[in-house]
């Protein structure tokens, strides 16, 4: 049985998407990425507001820096905010830890390639392929770092006010 469903992974958070998985399922991926990128790479990781997005977050971060990957967190956006982020910023992964209009009980994970684009089928297969292998962990400075992202926030705000041409003063 697959991990990813047409929309990423989803389930019933703390049952069927465990911090386990959210930790496993970034570090495959960021191997995916350490080995394809001659940077280090950057990812972008957003929430929506339910409460189990804070410890599967927390995982998926633990996961990628703890595999070398630089993680900006933007917090809790729209995962469109994700998707646009990856694209303007040149980042190599996006994740958005969201179940979209699934009951609050479940959450979801979604990941973005690089130019902001769902993952594609045959890379999310790979990534799944990856979960658990051994791996040589990195250690001092070659580990990632975690970025607070509240300034390409504003810059996502920026472009959302940049597609409308009426005024919002007094709203």
């Amino acid at each position: 049985m697959s991990l990813f469903g047409t929309d990423g992974i989803r389930g019933l958070a703390n049952v069927d998407l465990t911090a386990e998985l959210a930790l496993d399922v970034a570090v495959a991926a960021a191997h995916i990425l350490v080995e394809n990128s001659n940077d280090r790479p950057r990812a972008i990781v957003g929430q929506d507001s339910r409460a189990s997005g804070e410890f599967l977050e927390a995982a998926v971060v633990a996961g990628l820096t703890s595999a070398g990957v630089d993680v900006y967190r933007v917090g809790i956006v729209p995962t469109p905010a994700v998707a646009y982020l990856v694209a303007s910023t040149g980042a190599d992964l996006g994740v958005m830890i969201s179940a979209s209009h699934n009951p609050m009980p479940d959450n979801g994970i979604k990941l973005f390639q690089r130019g902001g684009e769902k993952l594609a089928d045959d890379v999310e297969a790979l990534v799944e392929a990856r979960i658990g292998e051994p791996w040589q962990r990195p250690t001092g400075a070659a580990v990632g770092r975690v970025i607070n992202g509240d300034q390409l926030v504003d810059k996502y705000i920026e472009h959302l006010l940049s597609t409308i041409d009426v005024s919002l003063s007094g709203l």
